[in-house]
């Protein structure tokens, strides 16, 4: 689990999904939601090791904007503002989404099959369509919002929040560089923050997955998320994002193959449910 997480956190193929598939693929019961709150912390922790000076910076600039205005058109205050502004919508729709989105509708098998084919597709036509013309030094304050309101889809699983705010960094025009920069820029105030509230909040859940376990997925988490940055950063800026709009369509295209066969349940890997619909009994 650990390495699942630490692979497709930043990879735009949902952490979501792939935490979810897993306990299905190794027929085991999902470890909860805490535990998965634990381990996200792991990758936080590898994006603020790798990009530590640039969000010295970044949110260095931000700070001293707040108290002297002739500091706001610095690279490294309107980078903090955009990082500001896209986090905005993540807390106010999260908050007011909550209970919908810890229910058993968006556990279900159905959503995540959906996100996988739906984000594919729009994640091609960022590719398409955005200009990626614009470097890092040209990002403005104005830039978080289309980004930010982009990375609520992150809530639904399987639409991915790297996916997310990739797709809306290229549709602000920025070049491939920097919009995984930015990206990544952007996951350390909603992925921490959402981190931590899930492990406040679903505390008295965490010893069903045990502390060793949860504290080694956790550790493998960030190790991986820390080669996988490294990775990403170079892999997007050559290649661009089309061989995880494949990856996605196929992994999408599988799903709701097995479910519609009735091969699969779409609860399979939650707890006091079976892998495999119920039989239907004969008439």
């Amino acid at each position: 689990m650990g390495i699942v997480q630490g692979l497709s956190e930043f990879l735009p193929i949902s952490s979501s999904a792939h935490l979810r598939l897993a306990p299905v693929v190794l027929g085991i019961t999902d470890p909860g939601t805490a535990f998965t709150a634990v381990i996200q912390i792991g990758t936080v922790a590898a994006v603020l090791i790798y990009f530590w000076k640039d969000l010295v910076i970044a949110f260095g600039g931000w700070f001293r904007s707040l108290s002297d205005p002739t500091k706001r058109d610095t690279i490294e205050a309107r980078m903090g503002w955009a990082v500001f502004w896209a986090t905005i919508p993540v807390i106010v729709i999260g908050v007011a989404l909550k209970k919908l989105i810890e229910g058993d509708t968006f556990r279900s098998l159905w959503i995540t099959a959906g996100s996988m084919v739906g984000m594919a597709l729009i994640m091609y036509a960022a590719e398409l369509f955005g200009s990626k013309n614009r470097s890092i030094e040209d990002v403005q304050p104005k830039d978080g919002w289309l980004p930010g309101l982009l990375q609520c889809l992150a809530l639904i699983p399987g639409m991915s929040r790297s996916g997310s705010t990739l797709t809306g960094a290229f549709l602000i025009g920025l070049d491939r560089k920097a919009a995984v920069r930015f990206s990544f820029l952007m996951s350390v105030p909603s992925v921490l923050g959402a981190g931590l509230f899930e492990l406040y909040s679903q505390r008295h859940k965490l010893s069903e997955a045990g502390l060793t376990n949860t504290l080694v997925a956790t550790l493998v988490a960030g190790v991986v998320g820390y080669a996988v940055i490294a990775w990403l950063l170079t892999w997007v800026a050559k290649h661009g994002t089309k061989v995880f709009v494949v990856y996605r369509l196929i992994l999408g295209g599988i799903l709701i193959f097995l479910l519609a066969k009735g091969t699969l349940s779409p609860m399979a890997g939650e707890e006091g449910h079976d892998q495999k619909p119920a039989p239907v009994a004969s008439p």
